[in-house]
């Protein structure tokens, strides 16, 4: 009599881990200069296969500014947040800590 056949557990399908980062928080402090500043970046899917980049800016303590861009995929928005994290770290902004 043949043996029945060993199948084998289902495995979770895999978990993508994405390349860069969707999403940024900066500062730049100066007590000196009285400078206390936020920068946040994040991007979100739309709903027509677009990306959308929101960034939100302002003092340290206030509700701040926001603008949201809209790009034909996620890889334009990726380049593009990209593009303003390096000019913002030429200006001084560091990462913040989450």
């Amino acid at each position: 009599m043949p043996k029945p056949a060993h199948q084998a557990p289902a495995r979770p399908p895999p978990t993508q881990i994405p390349l860069f980062s969707e999403t940024a928080s900066l500062v730049n402090i100066v007590p000196d200069r009285n400078a206390w500043r936020f920068y946040r970046l994040a991007i979100w899917p739309d709903l027509f296969g677009g990306a959308l980049l929101l960034r939100h800016w302002g003092r340290i303590g206030t509700p701040g500014q926001q603008r949201l861009d809209r790009y034909p995929d996620l890889g334009a928005a990726l380049n593009a947040l990209a593009r303003l994290l390096r000019a913002k770290r030429q200006r001084g902004y560091q990462d913040r800590a989450e």
